[in-house]
């Protein structure tokens, strides 16, 4: 290694003394090459060194320290993780060791040798008895150790993410060689005044607190520290692309007179309800300037955000400009086109449709129509963000479902714009507004969505009924089957839903864990093609029975929507192209087999297909066989409402997981936890928008720091690369 005074945060882990190719390799799988991610590799937890207990005496689930005598051993190679075992006894009682990918320690571990351990206690099945450490630390003692006292170590010690090739305790013997001289290279981007008014200590010291802290409190206020910073760049980066955006574009403005307004309403058969309007009129604030708008509005299931879309298109047409609404899928492509064409009866616009599913002659026709203004508002799939699509006026652009949507497909639909840059070095762009019909829990809204207005459609609309939720079991789908036979002859009509079209996993969506899923018996049907087989063949036979999947042309999926609206079909078996946009009064219950494969805002959704006329309506969700009750399914059945359901989605789990980290580039936090983290989150939500609106561009020589580490973790995928 280099000399002492020569360490850098950059220098590589393998120049650290002690430290072999080997546990250099290991640490670069845990994604730790050099000093600096050495120290930035911070412990999963901390644990209290207690002092040393009878065996007779630990109890289970705590952690707990013994020392013993060897008196067996073994090593266990059946399955996929070899081990090795072995039991001490103290004279009060047996406990068990198991240390997984561990079989070198036969050579050390041997009987009658002496050993200290630590780990947490678990209890043995009742026909065994007695207590089991896993994986514990362990001390082989010398001789001259064997009769000493046993040390009364109560400190606090970090417990670190490892792997099977290189411990906890390695690290933390690596991060003691280099912890005192690579403290002093890290230098703080928050200010002095800053810290000392908000209770933070300095960054180094967090540090510090960290690997070596002698208290829970010391580790609290470390935690606090390196929590606030996490949530601070993040916010700082979504102010600063609010900013850039606010600063740097224009969008043409839309005025929305009362004769408009009137027009527009007139164009309804319904009544909004006070939530539609309230939200109406937030967006038409939005649209009578020349900031363009970005604004999130989120419903339920039902809530009726599509009527407020169709309010902000037609106001952008009324106002000479266009307007275009992009759906991630076909078929609810297809639904709103049909439905917004229904509302503009007689008018002098009509929507267009445009999808991948267009013979070229009639691409060209649309394409031609949006460059040159006579098609003023288009429906489509993401054949809208082809190179190819150009519009003469875009001045609102929609985006429904938009969690279906990656960040860079909602910033390429923004870059339709409505011409060229301005006098003063504008970019035009359109009005934006995307929804969801997935609510988004508050705390993530503000992490994901920060730059981004909220508007909320928290009612339903009168009329709608809330629906019954029932969870069965794989074992007793016969009794399901029986219940959709007598609601059908009652002249009510029933989705079945099933994950993928032909019992492959290949169109299956992904469960939330990976726990959750559990392959169906081969003699199962899985498949919505063999389960319409099998009903029509068992113990629905006799019913009018219809199949709608992903792979249909669209003029035989709409064939068969249709028959299903006209009620000359009684049971539609589908995939979640039913998910959204499909609304038939006359479906009474929803039954979705193998319910542990879907996502809660999927099983959510599905629900909200039903009970939207005047009966009582009913969901059943029915786990793959051999499967228990999740905390998914459990919270599905007991929690009808979207918002809160929310939430619950985000506390099972987790940020990373809910966003999809990997997919939208956005890296996961690695030690706040919204769930316990969110006053943290308030207070760097507000921090970041003045200091933003202090240095929109934190360009200021002691803020380059700051702005560094901001675009080292944040410019990828918020596109702030280029802020100068």
């Amino acid at each position: 290694m280099a000399a002492a005074r020569d360490l850098q945060l950059t220098t590589p882990v393998a120049d650290i003394p002690g430290v072999s190719p080997t546990k250099a390799g290991a640490l670069a799988d845990l994604g730790v090459r050099n000093v600096g991610q050495l120290i930035a590799h911070l412990p999963m937890r901390h644990e209290r060194l207690e002092a040393e207990s009878p065996i007779a005496e630990l109890a289970a689930e705590s952690i707990v320290t013994a020392r013993g005598v060897v008196t067996t051993t073994r090593v266990v190679t059946r399955g996929a993780r070899p081990r090795f075992e072995a039991v001490i006894e103290d004279g009060s009682g047996r406990l068990d060791l198991a240390f997984f990918n561990q079989i070198y320690l036969r050579h050390k571990v041997q009987p009658g040798v002496e050993v200290r351990v630590q780990g947490k206690a678990k209890k043995r099945p009742a026909a065994v008895g007695g207590m089991q450490l896993v994986n514990p630390k362990l001390w082989v003692l010398t001789p001259d150790q064997a009769g000493e006292q046993p040390p009364q170590d109560e400190r606090i010690r970090p417990v670190y993410p490892a792997s099977g090739a290189i411990s906890s305790q390695q690290i933390e013997q690596i991060i003691g060689r280099v912890l005192d001289r690579a403290l002093p290279l890290i230098e703080d981007h928050l200010p002095t005044p800053h810290r000392a008014s908000r209770d933070l200590p300095e960054l180094r010291t967090a540090y510090r607190l960290m690997h070596r802290p002698e208290s829970e409190a010391e580790v609290a206020h470390a935690r606090r520290r390196l929590v606030y910073d996490e949530f601070l760049l993040m916010q700082l980066a979504l102010a600063m692309r609010r900013s850039q955006r606010q600063r740097g574009s224009a969008a043409p403005v839309l005025r929305c007179t009362t004769a408009v307004d009137q027009r527009i309403r007139g164009r309804f058969p319904f009544t909004l309800t006070p939530d539609q309007d309230a939200v109406i009129a937030e967006i038409t604030s939005d649209l009578a300037r020349a900031t363009p708008a970005n604004r999130l509005i989120q419903g339920d299931v039902g809530s009726g955000k599509t009527a407020v879309a169709v309010y902000a298109l037609l106001l952008a047409v009324a106002s000479g400009h266009q307007g275009a609404l992009m759906a991630p899928t076909e078929i609810l492509a297809e639904q709103h086109h049909a439905s917004i064409a229904q509302l503009l009866t007689g008018a002098a616009v009509s929507p267009t449709l445009l999808t991948g599913r267009l013979t070229p002659k009639a691409r060209a026709a649309v394409l031609s129509g949006l460059a040159d203004g006579s098609v003023s508002l288009v429906v489509g799939t993401h054949a809208l963000l082809t190179e190819h699509v150009a519009f003469k006026s875009l001045a609102v652009a929609i985006i429904d479902e938009q969690h279906r949507f990656g960040v860079h497909q909602r910033a390429a639909l923004r870059t339709r714009g409505v011409g060229a840059p301005s006098e003063g070095g504008l970019v035009h762009v359109p009005h934006t507004l995307v929804m969801t019909a997935t609510p988004i829990p508050r705390t993530l809204a503000m992490t994901v969505m920060g730059d981004l207005d909220v508007s909320s459609i928290a009612h339903l609309p009168p009329g709608r009924k809330p629906v019954a939720t029932r969870l069965v079991d794989a074992s007793r789908v016969g009794e399901v089957w029986d219940f959709v036979r007598k609601r059908v002859e009652r002249g009510e009509q029933v989705f079945v839903v099933a994950p993928t079209i032909d019992g492959s996993t290949d169109d299956a969506p992904l469960p939330d864990s990976p726990g959750d899923a559990a392959a169906a018996p081969a003699s199962t049907p899985t498949g919505v093609l063999q389960i319409a087989e099998s009903l029509r063949e068992g113990p629905l036979k006799g019913l009018g029975i219809g199949v709608v999947h992903g792979r249909l042309a669209p003029e035989d999926r709409e064939r068969v929507m249709n028959a299903f609206r006209a009620a000359e079909i009684s049971v539609l078996v589908a995939t979640t192209v039913i998910e959204v946009g499909v609304d038939v009064p006359n479906a009474t219950i929803m039954v979705i087999l193998q319910a542990d494969r879907f996502g809660l805002a999927q099983l959510h959704q599905l629900r909200g297909r039903v009970g939207r006329g005047e009966r009582p309506s009913a969901c059943v969700a029915v786990p793959s066989a051999g499967v228990d009750t999740t905390a998914r399914l459990a919270a599905f059945v007991t929690t009808p409402d979207g918002f809160e359901l929310a939430e619950k989605d985000l506390e099972i789990r987790g940020f990373g997981s809910m966003i999809g980290a990997e997919q939208s580039g956005l890296p996961p936090f690695k030690i706040a936890d919204l769930s316990r983290d969110r006053a943290l989150l308030e207070l760097a939500r507000r921090d970041a928008g003045a200091w933003i609106e202090r240095s929109p561009a934190l360009g200021a020589p002691e803020e380059a720091l700051a702005r560094r580490r901001l675009m080292k973790l944040h410019g990828p995928w918020l596109g702030l690369a280029d802020v100068g």
